[in-house]
């Protein structure tokens, strides 16, 4: 039977620009008719996968996801001596394997055209393939002989990935992020700023010296997020090769990364980093279900905090209530003091106990 983990956080941030749209204001939402200040899960996987927390708790399983495993192996090749041509034409045979090359004639003929999630055994494994032609022998660039089904990349176990090109070894995603948004009635506000030359001289009377060398707008707007993830732990271990200590460590790097780490967004002119203010983390065999309807209604009134927690656990209650739902729960409430970090991170990793 499959163990579900599901994550649901409020967070509070400033004023801030974390994750913006092709014009650079904050990303929005219209939720139960009213807007709502928006974070992309892309932006947020995004964070969480490049953050400390995943580097000192996974270390090296990790993958890359990149187009340009070419261009190192185009240069591990020159640097053996190959031929530029052969030493191209080598590199596009083993660089098909993630994903279609870009045009021969083009500026970077030794990259694929899409990002590949690729683990760190699958860009060795390429590497011994490039020693072996620098060793003379004819290669067999055989999907199977360098791409896996499963690995210890735990991003890539987690997020998923898709390689069109070889689809036999795209694997699904045991992670599901929502994108987060808030649980009040947000707008998109306007910050107009403007920035003086250091080296223009009051005392001078040259028009060059008045006034502002440049005046901009950027968008911003604060708010508490609701944020919700749900962990497959099935899946998870089944895309480890069935490592469970690995998945644990995984399912340990995504709670505490989820709750300390801020997308990276016009984080130099905000300072909008922010820590979870309340932790739900839930496990269970029951079917997962997001719980964004509690605020299909906005919270009002002075204390946003007190009231979106009050309205989560509430509509919790009820619809688990209405359906029969039973699970395993912790939480973390900095408004009261109660729970902590550690605990919710070691409830959830108590799934298959």
């Amino acid at each position: 039977m499959t163990e579900f983990v599901q994550i649901h956080l409020l967070t509070a941030y400033p004023a801030a620009n974390l994750n913006r749209d092709d014009i650079g204001r904050p990303k929005s939402v219209i939720v139960g008719g009213q807007p709502r200040l928006r974070i992309s899960s892309q932006a947020l996987k995004r964070a969480w996968r490049g953050s400390s927390v995943f580097a000192d708790r996974l270390g090296e399983h990790l993958g890359s996801r990149t187009m340009r495993l070419g261009e190192h192996i185009l240069e591990r090749l020159r640097k053996g001596g190959m031929a530029d041509d052969k030493a191209l034409e080598t590199t596009r045979n083993i660089a098909e394997l993630f994903g279609k090359p870009q045009k021969g004639d083009g500026n970077h003929p030794a990259r694929i055209e899409q990002l590949a999630f690729i683990s760190q055994e699958e860009w060795a494994r390429a590497e011994d393939l490039a020693d072996k032609a620098l060793a003379g022998e004819t290669l067999d660039t055989k999907p199977g002989e360098i791409l896996g089904r499963t690995d210890s990349a735990v991003d890539i176990a987690m997020f998923g990935r898709m390689l069109a090109s070889n689809p036999a070894f795209n694997r699904e995603a045991a992670v599901q992020v929502a994108h987060a948004f808030t649980t009040h009635k947000a707008i998109v506000e306007d910050d107009y700023y403007s920035a003086i030359d250091d080296l223009n001289d009051p005392t001078s009377d040259a028009d060059s010296n008045a006034g502002a060398a440049f005046i901009g707008v950027q968008g911003f707007g604060s708010g508490l997020f609701y944020l919700y993830a749900c962990i497959d732990t099935n899946l998870l271990k089944k895309n480890l090769g069935g490592n469970a200590g690995l998945a644990r460590d995984g399912v340990a790097a995504l709670v505490e990364a989820a709750a300390t780490t801020s997308p990276k967004g016009k984080q130099a002119s905000f300072a909008s980093r922010a820590h979870a203010s309340y932790i739900l983390v839930e496990r269970g065999d029951a079917q997962p279900r997001n719980l964004f309807a509690a605020f299909l209604k906005p919270v009002h009134g002075e204390d946003v905090l007190h009231g979106s927690i009050h309205m989560l656990e509430e509509f919790r209650t009820r619809v688990d209530g209405c359906y029969d739902v039973q699970s395993d729960v912790s939480s973390m409430n900095t408004a009261t003091g109660e729970g902590t970090l550690a605990d919710v991170v070691r409830h959830a990793c108590a799934f298959g106990d």
